[in-house]
């Protein structure tokens, strides 16, 4: 018997769990310009012929939103280590300390086990190639050291493959509060400052380039990063422990959809991004959280994967974010933008897809089954979420996930089926456990073939219920294999079927502000 945790992406609270040995599994941002905008100078020794960039605290203390998709939880929730962030005052940092503990989701300090992680998939329908970049910190503190921080990032790549590459050095990770950038420099070129920075904050692009031997950086609006790292499926993550495997990446994002409608995004005025998991999901007392932060985009640049070297234009683009200290026992995934049809350079036509859904905890001591199917469709959300309608799956210990859903409150009623399919055997992937730390509990894969139908539904007077109207989208398929699945945690012995069924008096709570909206 082994003791695994899984983390699962889906808001509330979660479930921790102990998992038995399975057979089948062992389960589971654009210009420079906009760059030098978010961020400001620090001065530098005079050796220093590259400039560092630092937090902007004006920025951050004014939540100010990168691009106007910008959905909540863009920024960090954890209080970096970094020494970029104790260059304040005594007096600023007492005070930040106190303030904290009124915050809606107070910083983590170390008396509790903690990890925040952002997944980025860039997706190349024609040459039926993914890439998934996945950044995590874990126990970050300027208090207390513990045994399992780490400062991590992981690579999916080609034929379901991946690339590791860690550090138990936590300091070396820096993110922003106010939008989302983020970073780890491993290694740098310290012959120009006379080894004078031994920690590297956020990095012009040019200079990242320049001077950083391995680590990455998102900005809000650019990706880049060269990952010195081994084969993941063999070894630890730490140096040393695997075959030697390398990925170098630099691209740029433009934004399409965050979560919520387009009419709902802006830059200037207020915004009205939804969390992915409803309001609620602002509060600490529930986690661990999720957050789709782009659910569609679209990203150009290059990825080199252990020497071959893929170059793409306006490839859809997706992320998401996931932070809290305890996991849940079993969960499942599936995503796609890249749809037959729904490709369009500019995103005049685009449709993507989110589902997910497992086991978590709530109160008191109990626990409950959820899932959810969203999708946003040129420029709308439509939410399947187990606070406006009902949702069903059944889904195999490996190579199918069937989702059907229905929406029944709200401004947009409808109903959603979904079929995955995946031949083949994906691979096991490391997240943040609560008593191993970065262990083996989940298995992806990017080849999977994804059906999608949408219809409106219509009020019958004479059967007092919901029926199936016309089609929105009907039989819509995913470009080549190109979608991505996974499943986590367990056991997994037997198909997994279930019902979503959200607790009361949660679901009253968080089904609030759909109360209001145009019925």
């Amino acid at each position: 018997m082994e003791m695994k945790f899984v983390c699962l992406f889906l808001a509330g609270t979660a479930l921790v769990g102990t998992i038995h040995k399975v057979d089948a599994f062992v389960p589971h941002h654009n210009q420079q310009n906009a760059v030098a905008n978010d961020i400001s100078r620090l001065e530098q020794p005079t050796s220093t012929n590259f400039v560092i960039y630092a937090t902007n605290k004006k920025l951050e203390d004014e939540n100010k939103r990168a691009y106007p998709q910008q959905t909540p939880h863009s920024g960090r929730h954890f209080l970096p280590s970094h020494p970029a962030y104790q260059k304040r005052s005594r007096i600023k940092r007492m005070t930040s300390k106190i303030m904290n503990q009124f915050r809606r989701h107070p910083y983590r300090n170390k008396q509790k086990r903690f990890m925040e992680g952002w997944y980025y998939r860039v997706t190349l329908p024609e040459e039926n190639v993914s890439f998934a970049f996945i950044f995590s910190v874990e126990d970050p503190s300027i208090t207390k050291d513990s045994d399992l921080a780490l400062s991590c990032v992981q690579v999916m790549g080609p034929n379901d493959e991946y690339v590791v590459q860690a550090d138990s050095d936590h300091r070396k990770f820096w993110a922003w509060q106010g939008s989302q950038a983020l970073g780890c420099i491993f290694e740098h070129d310290q012959s120009d400052d006379n080894g004078q920075n031994e920690y590297l904050d956020a990095l012009d692009p040019d200079d990242f380039e320049k001077n950083v031997k391995s680590g990455f950086q998102m900005m809000p609006n650019r990706l880049q990063g060269k990952v010195n790292g081994h084969d993941g499926s063999l070894g630890g993550v730490l140096d040393g422990q695997g075959i030697p495997r390398t990925c170098d990446f630099d691209m740029s994002i433009r934004p399409l959809s965050g979560w919520g409608d387009d009419e709902d995004a802006s830059l200037s005025g207020k915004s009205n991004q939804k969390s992915t998991a409803g309001w609620l999901a602002s509060y600490s007392v529930f986690e661990p959280h999720w957050q789709v932060t782009l659910a569609d985009a679209r990203a150009t640049g290059h990825a080199i994967w252990n020497g071959k070297r893929y170059d793409f234009k306006d490839a859809p683009f997706y992320a998401e974010k996931n932070w809290g200290g305890s996991f849940p026992s079993k969960w499942y995934w599936v995503q796609c933008n890249s749809f037959d049809g729904f490709t369009s350079p500019d995103g005049s036509s685009r449709l993507s897809l989110t589902a997910g859904g497992g086991i978590r905890k709530v109160p008191p001591g109990k626990t409950e089954d959820l899932g959810m199917v969203c999708i946003h469709y040129n420029g709308l959300l439509y939410e399947a979420v187990p606070w406006t309608g009902k949702m069903q799956w059944n889904v195999d210990p490996w190579g199918s996930w069937s989702f059907s859903a229905r929406c029944t409150s709200g401004k947009r009623k409808f109903e959603v089926q979904v079929d995955a399919k995946c031949e083949g055997d994906g691979v096991v992937l490391r997240a943040p456990t609560e008593d191993l730390g970065m262990s083996y509990f989940c298995r992806d894969s990017f080849y999977a073939n994804i059906e999608l139908s949408m219809y409106e539904l219509q009020w019958d007077k004479t059967q007092k219920k919901y029926i199936r109207g016309d089609p929105i989208i009907e039989n819509v398929k995913s470009i080549n294999r190109t979608g991505a699945v996974e499943i986590g945690g367990g056991p997994y012995w037997n198909p997994w079927k279930g019902e979503s069924k959200m607790r009361q008096p949660m679901k009253a709570l968080v089904k609030l502000p759909y109360l209001f909206q145009n019925r």
